[in-house]
């Protein structure tokens, strides 16, 4: 995973460069617009940061920027009674078709990992409340 800037182009007047960072944002809100994502799976930093008021856009998204290609793994859960490989498709064909219309770049592989699924319980005064499961008995 690339941590500096890629040469992406150069004009006439000077390089445009575009941060990896830059693309694990519009990877993470492509796949939270999709019907089935409950959310994206981050790590422990993800975590800690959104405690702290933050909110992580490339929370989950991880990318690997050449000079005129990204792959992109994304993690995410998806919602309860949801298509799992329907919904992980639709994940795959929104972020390639949003890196590559807003960077120019290819998207040579966009590879989703569904790391849970959020159970809702019945829908108490006009909102639904998430259902406890408890610890999992297997890890």
């Amino acid at each position: 995973m690339s941590s500096l800037p890629t040469e992406f182009e150069r004009t006439e007047i000077g390089e445009i460069q575009i941060a990896p960072e830059v693309i694990e944002v519009i990877a993470g809100l492509a796949t939270i617009e999709v019907e089935g994502i409950a959310g994206m799976s981050g790590g422990f930093a993800g975590g800690i940061a959104e405690l702290l008021g933050r909110k992580n856009l490339s929370k989950g998204v991880k990318v690997e920027v050449g000079q005129r290609e990204a792959a992109v793994d994304v993690s995410v859960i998806v919602e309860y009674g949801s298509r799992l490989p329907e919904v992980a498709g639709a994940v795959q064909r929104n972020v390639k078709r949003s890196i590559e219309m807003m960077t120019g770049l290819s998207v040579i592989e966009v590879n989703v990992h569904v790391h849970d699924v959020q159970f809702r319980a019945k829908a108490v005064e006009g909102r639904t409340e998430e259902l406890d499961l408890g610890t999992p008995r297997v890890k």
